[in-house]
């Protein structure tokens, strides 16, 4: 049997995430567990014993999980490495809200202790395949997690863009944006945007215009089987696409993005069922005092045995 081994990535940039970078390391290498770091967070980490991966590309490879040290940013470059391997992501947060992480810091050792005992699940997360295109010319392909919004590159200037669902034309916007989200993006830019927050395990699409000047821009949610384009007015301003805010590429004006249901999840490994409204009320602080739960009913009396009628109503 080969020998065990997890990818650590961190945010080598906190020097918070560090020391835990060391103690996750220090425990993993101390259970048997080899522990692999990526070559750029190696010298920061410091730690004896790991293997500094030659490059990011394969560092995923084969890893049985990659914990991830940081914020949902940290977790969402880490995506980038399992893509294609399907490595589950495990995030402790060491940031704010921290959406996409499963632990916090508080928790760190016995987080470790979960990985140790292979005691956590997998969940799958729908993602969008992207594709830019000018007058049939690919001018670029990616991929997202939370969200590819088109935006305006000029900040003098207004974006128009007309919005396209499954073949057919829905509207012309004049506005700041438009972002395409996922489910699990519902809670990040799109809900900044004004977008609707959408439970993990609903499969669907958001369309979220931003700041648009028309009298129908409301966000949409739409099939995952659907096909959505934004395609940039030829007379317009240019725009730039940006996906899960890491991946960018120019559009030139007339340029058409296609957005389309992925064909690689990304997979987070869970170490609570938390329900997610319970996540949600955590996350933002929601106020729920004065919820009272399920009233329960009071029990009706059993009738006697002797199929009379209950104590106290005899006749």
């Amino acid at each position: 049997m080969s020998k065990r081994s997890v990818l650590v990535v961190a945010h080598t940039g906190r020097p918070e995430a560090v020391r835990s970078a060391q103690l996750v390391t220090e425990r993993l290498t101390a259970a048997g567990i080899a522990v692999r770091v990526l070559p750029g967070e190696a010298d920061d980490i410091g730690c004896a014993g790991v293997h500094v991966m030659p490059g990011a590309a394969a560092a995923a490879e084969d890893a049985e999980v990659v914990m991830v040290l940081g914020g949902d940013g940290t977790l969402l470059r880490a995506a980038d490495l399992t893509r294609g391997s399907g490595t589950p992501l495990l995030g402790v947060n060491l940031g704010h809200v921290g959406f996409l992480a499963e632990a916090e810091r508080d928790d760190l050792a016995a987080t470790v202790d979960r990985v140790v005992e292979r005691r956590y699940d997998v969940e799958e997360r729908m993602t969008v395949d992207v594709t830019a295109r000018r007058n049939g010319e690919v001018l670029g392909t990616t991929w997202a997690l939370n969200e590819a919004s088109i935006e305006k590159a000029e900040r003098e200037r207004m974006l128009e863009v007309v919005a396209e669902i499954d073949g057919r034309p829905l509207s012309n916007w004049g506005c700041d944006g438009v972002v395409c989200a996922t489910p699990t993006g519902s809670t990040a830019y799109a809900f900044s945007a004004g977008g609707p927050v959408v439970w993990p395990e609903v499969e669907a699409m958001l369309v979220v215009p931003i700041s648009a000047h028309s009298l129908f821009a409301r966000p949409l949610v739409v099939s995952p089987r659907s096909l959505v384009a934004v395609e940039v007015l030829a007379d317009g301003p240019r725009a730039v696409l940006w996906c899960d805010g890491r991946r960018t590429l120019d559009l030139p004006p007339g340029a058409r993005v296609e957005v389309r249901r992925g064909a690689e999840p990304v997979r987070l490994a869970r170490l609570h069922l938390t329900p997610f409204t319970d996540r949600l009320v955590t996350k933002f602080g929601l106020p729920v005092t004065g919820w009272r739960g399920r009233v329960r009913q009071p029990a009706h009396p059993s009738p006697p045995a002797d199929g009379g009628a209950p104590d106290g109503q005899r006749g």
